[in-house]
């Protein structure tokens, strides 16, 4: 008995070891396919590939800057940062210089985004991103605002975002349901919603103490601009 218990307990050490020991194998192997992410800032991307690959690392110019500090085509920012620990064949995305900003900023706020787009193309830069707003006081389809402003001096990047107003710039409404209203009723509230009370028809051979309106034109739940015109057929009950 006293022996069974011994090579119970022999075992389970055994058995705790090899658990032990595959765990620290799995780290090892973990943490041995981990590499520091190099400094590639100031570097041109020749060499910082060349270093990129030694490390196991990708290197991917994705973006370009200005800046006063580091020489046009060389790299100005990284992301990982320098000294970060990555696994083997991690992407680092890197963005190359410009230089110094050279380039004017043009004011293109209430320019279609056409007109925009060429004369921001003239001074070599680039469209960024694009927002639409519903903007009721501005011309569909134009600039209403940009970033950076025109004549900026400190620009970042060589793009332009820009803000324009919605195609489909006019203020609508959801057309209210008068039918089964009284004319009088229905007119003033027309007037107070700020719409054009337009041509209303009578129908015939209807007699009544009231005027009731039976349709209208445009019918309910359609959409209305402000200030459109809304007809009416009324009748007598």
């Amino acid at each position: 008995m006293l022996r069974l218990i011994k090579y119970f307990f022999l075992g389970l050490v055994l058995l705790l070891v090899c658990f032990a020991s595959a765990l620290l194998a799995m780290r090892f192997a973990i943490h041995g396919r981990e590499v520091r992410v190099p400094r590639f800032i100031g570097m041109a991307p020749p060499e910082a590939e060349r270093l990129a690959n030694s490390q196991g690392l990708v290197l991917s110019i994705e973006n370009h800057f200005y800046s006063a500090d580091v020489p046009e085509g060389y790299i100005v920012s990284q992301m990982p940062d320098p000294n970060s620990k990555v696994r083997r064949g991690w992407k680092v995305r890197v963005a190359a210089s410009l230089g110094p900003q050279r380039a004017s900023i043009p004011n293109v706020v209430g320019e279609s985004e056409r007109v925009a787009e060429l004369n921001i193309s003239r001074r070599g830069l680039e469209i960024g991103t694009v927002a639409t707003i519903h903007f009721p006081a501005a011309q569909p389809g134009t600039v209403i605002a940009q970033s950076p402003p025109a004549n900026a001096k400190n620009a970042i990047s060589p793009k332009i975002g820009l803000v324009l107003s919605a195609p489909d710039n006019v203020q609508a409404y959801i057309m209210p349901n008068f039918v089964g209203q009284s004319l009088a009723d229905a007119a003033d509230m027309i007037k107070r919603a700020g719409f054009m009370l337009g041509k209303v028809d009578f129908a015939q051979d209807t007699v009544g103490p009231s005027e009731i309106i039976w349709k209208q034109f445009p019918a309910a739940g359609q959409k209305i601009a402000a200030g459109g015109t809304i007809s009416l057929v009324v009748g007598r009950q």
